[in-house]
């Protein structure tokens, strides 16, 4: 989008690049968030909505270089009695964009890396007021445009998080998450040792009742697919174990929920381990989960393979705890999916065979259960 030129209060933009084959209302979504879908289609049906002097709809699609004429901006009304007129985001101070910016651990032409520390959350609500969206700010290029999200990070979990440099790369990125292409690495510090030193947990996860969709649960029968892959680092004994975690599905809390499904929660996770996920002794009562390392394909098809240093607290508890940092170093990041492991092929191949054997035999006894076909009678032979 560029810089909007205005002439009696009516202003006009220009469509970039990265908005090209868009809709009109995606548009206005994307580039001026505060005007409602409700004003867009006012607009469009009063005739003040233009793209290259004809009336549009918010249906039509954009191309790039089309000039778009908005009416002038509305001031901000309650939406009710009682309702409080929207908020007013007020602009990063010094120490905000100083902060922000020593997040970033690498950068492209289309992406920051940053290292989101602990408590900060990735968006907004109702009651989060300073969060990572709103810093984004601080990382804006020289006309203006911001970074974009691509994917997301739980308050209390530190470490590894891409943005976006346009909503064309976004774009991209956000396929390689959904795709599950893009590979996340987390370390985590759980309460006890798992039985298996390294094991695939595939639980279905679905939002639990009562707690205003906050928290997830395993469910069997109503849940979404979800898959950890997870390997044993290192042991304290049979305290605590410190585990990598390779997210094989993207669903809210997996790895939280997960390691507390099979007993051993994170720890620091009061959410889902109570009280049994703090341990004494000195060991740091914050949530030790994080993104060590993130790998995804760039838009030029180079790998960006970036990994994001430990928060203070997390690297006390392995230190307290005796582990070894080079320890979880030593990993292999590219050991393929499970379900698609060679041996998982060749046991769909061995049912797939088992079922073709089975419909042969059902069809050979649908034979013989048919009347055999009357042979014709023998002439009976004479006696000399």
């Amino acid at each position: 989008m560029s810089t909007p030129a205005t002439g009696d209060n009516v202003r006009s933009f220009t469509v970039g690049d990265d908005d090209d084959g868009i809709r009109l209302d995606r548009w206005f979504k994307r580039n001026l968030p505060d005007v409602s879908f409700n004003l867009v289609s006012r607009w469009a049906r009063t005739g003040q909505l233009r793209v290259d002097g004809k009336r549009a709809t918010p249906g039509d699609r954009l191309e790039a270089g089309q000039v778009l004429r908005v009416p002038p901006a509305e001031p901000a009304q309650a939406e009710g009695p009682g309702a409080r007129p929207k908020r007013i985001v007020e602009p990063l101070s010094d120490d905000e964009m100083e902060f922000v910016r020593e997040m970033v651990i690498g950068r492209g032409r289309d992406w920051f890396m940053l290292n989101k520390p602990p408590g900060l959350a990735t968006q907004g609500g109702t009651k989060t007021v300073q969060h990572l969206d709103r810093l984004l700010d601080g990382l804006a290029d020289d006309d203006g445009h911001r970074p974009k999200l691509v994917h997301r990070l739980d308050k209390d979990t530190s470490g590894a998080l891409l943005v976006a440099r346009s909503a064309r790369a976004a774009g991209h990125f956000a396929k390689a998450f959904s795709g599950r292409t893009a590979r996340k690495v987390y370390w985590a510090l759980v309460v006890g040792v798992p039985s298996l030193e390294e094991g695939q947990i595939d639980a279905p996860l679905a939002k639990q009742p009562g707690t205003g969709g906050e928290k997830m649960h395993v469910d069997e029968e109503n849940g979404l697919p979800a898959r950890t892959r997870y390997r044993l680092i290192d042991r304290a004994g049979n305290r605590a174990a410190w585990v990598e975690l390779q997210p094989l599905t993207g669903r809210t809390h997996q790895l939280r929920a997960h390691m507390a499904a099979i007993g051993h929660p994170i720890i620091g996770d009061a959410k889902y381990g109570g009280a049994a996920a703090f341990l004494t002794g000195g060991i740091s009562r914050k949530m030790h989960l994080h993104a060590r390392r993130l790998k995804v394909d760039g838009m030029d098809g180079k790998p960006i393979d970036l990994t994001a240093e430990l928060p203070p607290h997390f690297a006390e508890s392995l230190e307290t705890l005796g582990f070894e940092t080079m320890a979880g170093e030593m990993m292999p990041l590219d050991t393929p999916d499970p379900a698609k492991a060679p041996e998982t092929k060749a046991r769909r191949a061995a049912a797939a065979a088992k079922t073709a054997r089975k419909a042969r035999k059902g069809e050979r006894r649908a034979r013989g259960s048919q009347p055999a076909p009357k042979r014709p009678a023998r002439r009976p032979t004479k006696r000399k």
